[in-house]
């Protein structure tokens, strides 16, 4: 059955035109990576273990576990009003006489817009490049909510790019070090990164637009926290596999309900295939030119990351490599 999967895997696993896909598994604590197309023009190799992607919203993830961090520390809590961590003087958007809390940040559920109300890239393709932190807290006072805080799910960038923000400011250092520091190092994630190396960079697939065109790398500067970081395949198994430890438990647990049968967690989305199936707990993301994908099932310690770099959907390809390991337990 085993050898069923992994071939499975392999047939499963076919680039788009003009791209590449690299596909890790995660099954009995042993790491199994499969890449297919070049992962450049220039370079016909197939993308392994350690080409770099953008990972877009998975970098939501990471953002939620600093927030963690802070709880079981006692220094947050995740009740605590917006307002109480942001700069003297920050006007805040409330609803109904309801603030907004860190919990809501995490979950999507502040009634915060997807998007930031003084958003207006200059360049679409790469919209977050002239975007800063100042824009980011100015124009915190013009948005509308467009439901009251917890009411229901909404995805929001604004708002977990608000709470990377939140966080970074109580630490006294930027996002990108924040995450550094508390996240990457400590689990040996030394290819996941918002700036990269020169050596990463020889190492970055290049991006490709719906058009199958090359396209600019993303520079996420005022809302990090909702989409900066770039990694590998390499570099995200070991990721997922910390989260099937106990101690990340809290991390996953069911914080709000998303469409009924679904619910999200801190950052991470919970997806029920059956009723009496374990969930998936999972994430996507998508810049311009790269899609990503991580997903795992604690019960049976077993995770699944894609990464590609052109904008064809991923999602169904994770959850069914996810479904083929549950069978094979």
């Amino acid at each position: 059955m085993r050898e069923k999967v992994d071939a499975d895997v392999r047939r499963l696993v076919k680039a788009p035109k003009n791209a590449c896909v690299a596909v890790g598994i995660l099954r009995d604590g042993v790491p199994q990576v499969v890449g297919s197309g070049p992962v450049s023009a220039s370079d016909p190799a197939a993308p392994d273990g350690d080409t770099l992607f953008e990972i877009g919203s998975v970098t939501k993830t990471f953002t939620a576990l600093l927030l963690w961090q802070e709880v079981r520390a006692a220094t947050l809590a995740l009740d605590d009003p917006i307002s109480k961590h942001l700069p003297k003087g920050t006007r805040t958007p409330s609803r109904h006489g309801k603030e907004i809390t860190l919990l809501q940040l995490a979950t999507h559920t502040s009634g915060l817009p997807a998007l930031p109300s003084n958003f207006a890239p200059k360049d679409g393709t790469n919209p977050y490049a002239d975007y800063t932190t100042a824009d980011l807290l100015d124009g915190l006072g013009s948005v509308e909510l467009e439901h009251d805080p917890g009411e229901r799910y909404q995805y929001s960038n604004l708002g977990m790019g608000l709470l990377g923000e939140i966080l970074a400011l109580k630490a006294g250092r930027p996002y990108e070090t924040l995450v550094a520091e508390r996240v990457c190092r400590p689990l040996g994630l030394n290819d996941t990164t918002v700036r990269l190396a020169e050596d990463q960079r020889r190492r970055l697939a290049l991006g490709h637009g719906p058009d199958g065109q090359a396209t600019p790398n993303w520079d996420v500067r005022g809302i990090p926290g909702a989409g900066a970081l770039r990694s590998t395949v390499r570099d995200l198994l070991r990721y997922l596999e910390a989260h099937l430890d106990a101690a990340y438990a809290p991390t996953r647990q069911p914080r709000a309900s998303v469409d009924g049968a679904h619910g999200i967690g801190l950052g991470w989305h919970l997806l029920s295939l059956t009723p009496k199936a374990p969930k998936i707990v999972w994430h996507n993301g998508g810049t311009g030119g790269y899609r990503s994908f991580v997903g795992f099932v604690p019960e049976t310690r077993t995770a699944v990351v894609v990464l590609t770099n052109c904008t064809a959907e991923v999602d169904t390809l994770g959850i069914a490599l996810l479904k083929r390991l549950q069978d094979v337990q």
